[in-house]
């Protein structure tokens, strides 16, 4: 999962003539889901954009001291399947790692439930494009402020001991017998 964070004064996003969502002061995120994303990623993803400290701290005014929670901002998050795309070989862009919009739509709206199950008051705070359609993003950056994200890429790989950690746990094991 990758993410384009941008600390803003105002955002918005219109599709035709509606305004789909809309926030003052906080963040807009633009948000790609690939095809190896899974729950694991979307919880990840959540706690880092709710965590990350990119506010002035709102009693010291101290900088890169804050974060959403904290400053009571908002968070307008917006579907990108682009940033999964791939310029390595040639100039056409290439998307086969960007999750399908079938499956990425429940992906997406599990995103929400997660973002929104974490942060107070979410039915005001949160904002959201609308997912497939072409829209207009409208982003008055401030500072400016961007801050690319990209989600571990072993979240979802079963853990698995190496060589060497498991010398170290039977190294373990065989110096608490000794010391029995």
């Amino acid at each position: 999962m990758k993410a384009i964070v941008q600390k803003v004064t105002k955002a918005s996003v219109t599709v035709g003539d509606r305004c789909t969502g809309s926030i003052g002061a906080g963040m807009c995120v633009l948000l790609g889901i690939s095809t190896k994303d899974t729950d694991k990623e979307i919880e990840w993803m959540a706690n880092k954009l709710i965590k990350l400290r990119i506010f002035n701290h709102p009693e010291t005014d101290k900088p890169w001291d804050a974060d959403l929670l904290q400053c009571k901002l908002g968070i307008l998050i917006v579907s990108q399947f682009t940033l999964q795309c791939v310029v390595n070989k040639g100039t056409r862009p290439d998307f086969h790692q960007a999750m399908k919009s079938e499956q990425s739509l429940p992906m997406f709206n599990r995103f929400l439930e997660v973002l929104r199950s974490k942060i107070p008051n979410s039915d005001n705070l949160v904002q959201v494009g609308e997912f497939g359609a072409f829209m207009q993003v409208h982003i008055q950056n401030d500072g400016p402020v961007t801050i690319p994200i990209e989600s571990p890429e072993n979240l979802s790989a079963p853990k698995i001991k190496s060589a060497n950690s498991a010398r170290h746990s039977n190294e373990d094991h065989d110096d608490k017998k000794a010391n029995d």
